[in-house]
């Protein structure tokens, strides 16, 4: 993985044709903040897609689809996938039916900046570069664990960067040249979690060229706000790095046990609280560092959980091909 800077007078000329490939479940209350997204994009109109592929959605999601790409300036194209319940097989959905040589993947819930696709397809000007990933940045949150999250950078590219088998991008801000697709083959389309992870590995695997990582190339996502929802986050987490211990063989994570939670959040009592009043006495401490350890702690416990009990399904094991 490398960030080298870009020779912007070569690229000036470099506009590949361009398929954004989004899957949608039950989106209907992001779509219009997603659209207003892609139209305030700054890469030409007609050199770029956008495949917005519906997965089996219970709500108006795809009657929003199609009234969207009837009516707008940007090409959209609606597409369903019904058949397998998976971002992924969403994702395989859009990548068939796009045309682009370059494809990017992000979810409905982002919020990408206007220069998202004018930065993060510039790269691309170099052969030797098949994937490139943006930075995903916090959108303002008001909660405690919304704050929490920004200041530990959850959500960032950097974590999953620098993993520690091997480097990836997270789907959420992603760009794939299609023939590594054509060579690699597409996302798993059965698996759960996990998926961003494997098909960049898979690529790396190949020997076609490499990742590079281009933090100007922006979108942004709200954290959890709610424990239920950083709990299910988390476990979400586990369950990925179980199937990639399956599938890879990535070391699974140490798990936290209670009674080294316990001698933590006595020491979080007796040690970490003082020193905090003192600071926020001092003006230097807010809420979110009382709150560092037992959230840390209560996200660790979800994450070991989720690998304990996850089991990889034998058709998560299917690769999905053009």
């Amino acid at each position: 993985m490398n960030h080298q800077p870009v020779n912007t007078t070569t690229v000036t000329s470099f506009l590949p044709m361009v398929s954004v490939v989004i899957p949608i479940y039950n989106g209907e209350t992001d779509l219009l903040h997603l659209i207003n997204c892609l139209l305030s994009q700054t890469y030409p109109k007609d050199r770029v897609e956008y495949l917005l592929v519906d997965n089996n959605s219970s709500d108006r999601t795809f009657t929003i689809l199609k009234t969207s790409a009837e009516n707008c300036p940007i090409t959209i194209h609606p597409l369903s996938e019904n058949h397998i319940q998976s971002s992924y097989a969403a994702r395989n959905t859009g990548i068939r039916a796009a045309v682009g040589e370059i494809i990017v993947f992000t979810d409905a819930d982002c919020r990408p900046q206007p220069q998202w696709l004018d930065t993060l397809i510039k790269p691309f000007v170099n052969k030797e570069v098949v994937m490139v990933a943006g930075e995903i940045l916090a959108l303002p949150g008001k909660t405690l664990l919304e704050q929490h999250a920004d200041r530990e950078e959850t959500l960032s590219q950097k974590h999953t960067l620098a993993h520690s088998f091997r480097p990836y991008g997270q789907t959420a801000n992603l760009a794939i040249r299609r023939i590594a697709l054509e060579k690699a083959g597409l996302f798993r389309p059965y698996l759960t979690t996990g998926g961003d992870a494997d098909i960049c590995w898979r690529i790396l695997e190949e020997n076609i060229g490499r990742l590079e990582f281009v933090p100007e190339a922006i979108v942004q996502h709200r954290h959890r706000a709610t424990l239920k929802e950083l709990q299910s986050q988390w476990r979400r987490y586990g369950r990925s790095n179980r199937y990639l211990h399956e599938l890879h063989g990535v070391d699974l994570m140490r798990e936290i046990t209670l009674k080294e939670c316990g001698y933590r959040l006595l020491r979080w009592l007796l040690k970490e609280v003082p020193r905090d009043i003192k600071k926020a006495i001092a003006g230097r401490a807010t809420p979110v560092d009382f709150l560092n350890t037992p959230i840390g702690l209560f996200t660790a416990r979800a994450r070991t959980a989720g690998q304990r009990d996850a089991t990889l399904p034998e058709n998560a094991k299917i690769i999905d091909w053009l």
